[in-house]
């Protein structure tokens, strides 16, 4: 018996070791609309229409819309505050924003569950340096990228081409993040419409 709590007590610690937050340690549980990480992408010649929104409903009361990054290269990651592979990635998304500024690389957040003080104090934890359009009401967004690759699983990352239109997806968290880089350098790569 004595042994058995000496475990559990082992196990809680360690576990504690992981990360500060307490929500992204349980990143690979199931207890999340997540998905395997699988990653798609779409040669320049295959990709669909373009990605097409707009949106007042967002975390910096600002309106947004699909034109608004025309001409950019756009990552856009579909996330809510309590989903731990959302909580875990958060700051490699951060650091990527910042990282990418220079490079003309714009990031959106898609809020799928949480009221706007929810997501906003989300990003000030973490601080995210960018926007999220809050779309758990009217599913804008969801709708507006469920045409050929659909965000059907939470968190699921998006980068899209300077002409709006989808170039990759990762379907789950961002555990690669070298991966993720080199995809989103080969689309910054390609040649300006």
């Amino acid at each position: 018996m004595i042994v058995a709590a000496s475990l559990a007590a082992s196990l809680v610690f360690l576990g504690g070791c992981v990360s500060n937050d307490p929500l992204a340690v349980d990143a690979n549980n199931e207890n999340f609309t997540s998905a395997d990480g699988s990653v798609t992408e779409v040669a320049p010649a295959n990709r669909g229409e373009a990605v097409s929104f707009e949106s007042s409903d967002t975390t910096d009361h600002s309106t947004l819309s699909s034109q608004d990054f025309r001409g950019s290269v756009l990552v856009v990651n579909f996330w809510y505050a309590a989903c731990p592979p959302c909580r875990a990635e958060a700051p490699d998304l951060a650091d990527l924003a910042t990282a990418y500024a220079d490079k003309g690389v714009l990031f959106l957040g898609v809020n799928v569950f949480d009221n706007t003080a929810g997501a906003q104090s989300f990003e000030n934890s973490f601080d995210i340096p960018y926007p999220s359009i809050l779309d758990a009401d009217t599913g804008t967004l969801r709708l507006a990228f469920a045409s050929d690759l659909p965000p059907s699983g939470i968190p699921t990352t998006f980068i899209v081409d300077r002409d709006g239109r989808v170039a990759a997806r990762v379907l789950g968290f961002l555990a690669d993040r070298s991966m993720f880089e080199d995809m989103l350098d080969s689309v910054v790569a390609e040649a300006a419409p």
